[in-house]
């Protein structure tokens, strides 16, 4: 059996109980650096092959420092917990000697109830169909999008010109561009793939990297387009909090995202 693009690109090889290596391929960046939701799928691939439960359900990384492109990576995963019904681990992606991202993940079975069954939820966005949707550029930031050949990223047009939009909104449709349909660990990727909200009242500015990303998984995708929506709840001081939602083609709510970033001007000089 092939292996699509993204399942090739996050493998992962096991050293030891703890020890995984892998290799960053350039073809997930947003510029020159790999996607943030890239690296955390390459550390979920060394999870899912330690603990007993399939799924992803809370993942929390903190960022600190960027990765490198078409570099091999090391992982180093600790168990804190396997339970009957969920597993904890935390895990640290290095390269080149440096740690780049810390993550805390809890991982069950979402195909298990863990609970009572009730009707709240937060309803799907009505967006514009994706074929009438603007297909991701970088040119509002001045970046190129290897990650575009991997993730079909359709934007709404209400928010794809950068201030435009007049609120810190971003909202769009998601998938990969070779067919293979979104599972649970596509989430946290697909939850770091759009513009940053901001770019829809500031308009163009340089770039927004990410401290910390929370992602929480509540079910697993129906095949087809994922539907997004992003909002920055505050902005102060170059912080910014960002909140996001994922819904599957069947309007169902399969995630939600929180995260701190930095808004930073243009950079100018080397």
């Amino acid at each position: 059996m092939t292996l699509s693009q993204f399942d090739r690109e996050t493998s992962v090889t096991r050293i030891d109980d703890n020890h995984f290596r892998g290799h960053l391929s350039p073809a997930w960046n947003i510029g020159d650096n790999p996607n943030g939701g890239y690296l955390v799928s390459n550390v979920l691939r060394a999870l899912s092959n330690t603990l007993v439960h399939v799924d992803p359900v809370s993942i929390t990384t903190h960022f600190l420092r960027p990765g490198v492109a078409d570099a091999d990576c090391e992982i180093f995963v600790e168990t804190v917990r396997a339970g009957r019904t969920l597993s904890t681990a935390r895990a640290t992606l290095s390269q080149q000697g440096k740690a780049r991202i810390e993550v805390l993940a809890a991982f069950s079975d979402l195909s298990v109830s863990a609970g009572i069954d009730t009707a709240v939820t937060l309803p799907a966005p009505v967006l514009p169909e994706p074929e009438i949707c603007i297909p991701r550029s970088g040119d509002a930031q001045g970046l190129t999008l290897p990650i575009t050949s991997r993730l079909d990223i359709r934007l709404d047009p209400a928010f794809a010109t950068p201030g435009e939009a007049g609120c810190a909104e971003m909202a769009g449709w998601v998938r990969y561009t070779d067919g293979r349909e979104p599972d649970a660990q596509s989430l946290p990727l697909f939850a770091d793939a759009f513009p940053p909200s901001p770019l829809g009242l500031l308009g163009a500015f340089g770039w927004v990297p990410t401290l910390e990303l929370t992602v929480n998984v509540v079910r697993r995708p129906a095949p087809g387009w994922i539907r997004a929506h992003f909002k920055t709840d505050d902005l102060a001081n170059g912080r910014m909090i960002e909140s996001g939602a994922l819904w599957d083609s069947e309007g169902r709510l399969v995630a939600q995202s929180r995260q701190l970033g930095l808004v930073i001007g243009a950079q100018t000089g080397p």
